[in-house]
């Protein structure tokens, strides 16, 4: 084994092949060539990648390696660790982006002259791009020499994809595969919240934008400032996620990028700075945030925040490095709005005209993903504060169903900025109950202060309206009668149960019966990405409600019509034949696709034979918290097509009936809540 060897885990060796844990596993034992642990644990060991890559190929379970993931298995595998290995790809990506030259004279030299050469030049361009007191630890000649096969397989990857984009690609893999160590604002509100920053301010205006609790920089990401002359600014307490940001920015922009490593409330890096745009996602309910030694401090010109009030400490520091008539967008927990704590501040913040909107979002939106988060939009006031100011509520938490990846993310951002353009432009938005609201702050200063916007708004009509509620139940009494025609009546016991041989889906695969593809994140940049089928989408028999993540060009799988998809993680049996309609959208992560040959394999006996619950049983395995199915391990009858094609009709006809069961069920809760609603809110008479 070579010193310094790039490790790879189990489920790192899983994606290589293109199988599941269970089959490495399966090889580890069955396979006594298989290469030897070189570290992790015995519960989670970690092997030689290269030694890895020759036993599959030898086995002929490799073909190639694809470069991207070569690369990832170099960054998650390296001495240094995962972050410091980002740090020197991005380093050495901007090396690539601004000086080109430079990198392709250093790529020509050796290994060990290139690791004694790249120092400095990385030291210049950092410096350049970055400022000098830039964040970034440039590493060493001794820490490049084990690098030297990431950074080049980097330069690789980005003359294929471009340099930020790649550094995009990793930058998200790590974040997707470590989601509890930091906290992502998701592309989603950060491009809201950038959008409404913005304003009506001319894109190509120089501005400046800062993020005082910057993370991994997505908020000044989204802000996309296109004019060479303008600034991002940020600052970041945990020095390694500042360095990643800064990294990220200048390889995404032109513009200036000034970023700092600390604690803004207790160590602001930019005291004297007065920018356009504020944007943060601060971090919720500090305990620790500096109430002792900061209650002097001439940012709290609204008062000064309690121990528990921690954001309204983040507001008024957004507020403070705000030019007169800039605007701050933070994101923050709904308790904000109504704690007592901080009820003073509230009102002065509303009498003073700086707090001008609240809007709420759908649960799901960022972490914490569990409440339903709030935007808080603020402008300084200047030297002559508009008389009689009212404040812009919104809610938009009905847009959505439970669970963040169905966000409809288009819909609530047309609610949330359309309703804030009309308020910034003429001071008030006409009225829609349930959705929107502007009131005189003088309405809202009363004992609680409460800013919490459902707690404003008009209730909207019962259904619709009692029209709607008679046209669910034409539709509810026509899907229950057509329950009743579809409802499959039970054939007699035969005398004995049918005996058949039977095959397992892995041994189809491998005798090319079907292709067996797992579904994955995928990623797009472009606005042509086609829906993505989620696990809930397949077992509610729903359309496709996902969507790709933003990022660089990966292609995803893709459903056609009569391809059978089966969730892997859950109790219950469930397979769905794609339709037409299904047909071309991605296949989402937790899913697996089966392709089957229309020759050998009926699709409709396939998806019927796998959801039989003895079957999903043998093949399944127990994790602490959840069920997992294996696939490969699913069986499926040995019979000809004709037969096949019998068994088929009748699991689609199953299937037909099932649907029509989810309608009704669909259309009855419609009713229910739209009559309860009518009867509390008097849309609906008793009688």
């Amino acid at each position: 084994m070579a010193e310094n060897a790039t490790e790879v885990t189990a489920a790192g060796i899983a994606r290589l092949a293109g199988v599941g844990r269970a089959a490495v596993s399966n090889w580890r034992r069955r396979h006594l060539d298989f290469p030897q642990p070189i570290g992790g644990t015995d519960t989670s060991p970690t092997f030689d990648l290269g030694d890895v890559e020759q036993w599959l190929r030898h086995q002929g379970k490799l073909a190639e390696v694809p470069l991207s993931e070569r690369v990832w298995q170099q960054l998650t595998g390296h001495p240094a660790g995962a972050l410091t290995a980002l740090r020197y790809a991005g380093s050495v990506l901007l090396l690539i982006r601004d000086r080109s030259t430079a990198w392709l004279e250093l790529a020509a030299l050796s290994d060990l002259k290139l690791a004694e050469a790249l120092p400095t030049a990385l030291e210049s361009v950092l410096a350049a791009r970055l400022g000098e007191a830039h964040p970034v630890a440039v590493p060493t000649p001794a820490e490049l020499a084990i690098s030297t096969a990431l950074v080049r397989g980097a330069a690789e990857l980005a003359a294929a994809r471009g340099t930020a984009p790649v550094f995009e690609f990793l930058l998200s893999r790590h974040f997707d595969a470590n989601p509890r160590q930091n906290a992502v604002t998701p592309p989603g509100p950060a491009e809201l919240m950038a959008a409404i920053g913005q304003g009506a301010m001319d894109r190509q205006r120089p501005r400046t934008v800062l993020d005082p609790a910057c993370g991994t920089g997505a908020l000044l990401s989204a802000a996309e400032p296109a004019s060479p002359a303008s600034a991002v600014f940020g600052q970041e307490a945990d020095p390694d996620l500042a360095a990643l940001s800064a990294l990220r920015l200048a390889l995404q922009t032109d513009a200036q990028v000034r970023m700092r490593a600390g604690d803004s409330l207790r160590a602001d890096a930019f005291g004297e700075l007065a920018v356009d745009t504020v944007l943060c996602h601060p971090p919720f309910n500090e305990r620790n945030w500096g109430h002792e030694e900061l209650a002097y401090d001439p940012r709290w010109e609204y008062g000064f925040p309690a121990r528990t009030e921690s954001e309204l400490a983040w507001i008024q520091h957004a507020l403070a490095r705000l030019r007169d008539g800039g605007t701050a967008v933070l994101l923050m927990p709904p308790a904000a709005a109504s704690r007592r704590s901080g009820r003073r501040i509230r009102a002065d913040l509303l009498r003073r005209g700086a707090l001008r909107a609240v809007i709420a979002l759908p649960a799901g939106a960022a972490p914490p993903y569990g409440i339903p988060l709030h935007l808080w939009v603020l402008r300084r006031p200047g030297a002559q504060p508009s008389p009689g100011p009212r404040l812009l509520l919104v809610d938009t938490s009905d847009l959505a169903p439970a669970g963040r990846d169905k966000l409809p993310w288009q819909a609530v951002r047309t609610a949330a900025l359309d309703a804030w353009e009309e308020f910034d432009r003429t001071g008030t938005v006409e009225e829609q109950p349930g959705r929107r609201r502007s009131l005189p702050v003088i309405e809202l200063l009363d004992d609680d202060v409460d800013l919490a916007p459902a707690r404003h708004l008009p209730p909207v009509a019962a259904g619709g309206g009692v029209a709607d509620l008679a046209g669910i139940h034409d539709r509810l009494t026509a899907a229950l009668r057509r329950t009743g025609e579809l409802a499959p009546v039970p054939p007699a016991a035969p005398d004995e149960p049918a005996r058949w041989p039977t095959t397992t889906v892995g041994e189809l695969a491998r005798a090319g019966a079907l292709v067996l593809r797992a579904g994955g994140p995928g990623a797009t940049s472009g606005a042509d990405a086609p829906p993505v089928l989620t696990d809930y989408d397949v077992r509610a028999g729903s359309e496709p409600t996902g969507a790709l993540p933003e990022g660089p060009a990966e292609e995803p799988v893709l459903v056609e019509a009569g391809d059978v998809v089966v969730p892997v993680v859950g109790d219950g049996t469930v397979a769905r034949v794609i339709d037409e309609a299904t047909a071309g959208a991605a296949l989402g992560r937790g899913l697996f696709l089966l392709r089957p040959d229309p020759s050998a394999l009926d699709p409709w006996f396939l998806a019927g034979f796998l959801r039989g619950t003895a079957n999903q049983r043998q093949a399944s395995s127990y994790a602490s918290t959840a069920t997992r199915l294996d696939v490969r391990r699913l069986q499926v009858p040995r019979l000809p097509l004709a037969e096949q094609r019998r068994y088929g009709a009748r699991f689609q006809a199953l299937a037909g009936f099932e649907e029509v069961l989810r309608s009704a069920e669909r259309l009855g809760g419609q009713l229910i809540q739209g009559l309860y609603d009518g009867l509390t809110g008097g849309a609906v008479r008793p009688e």
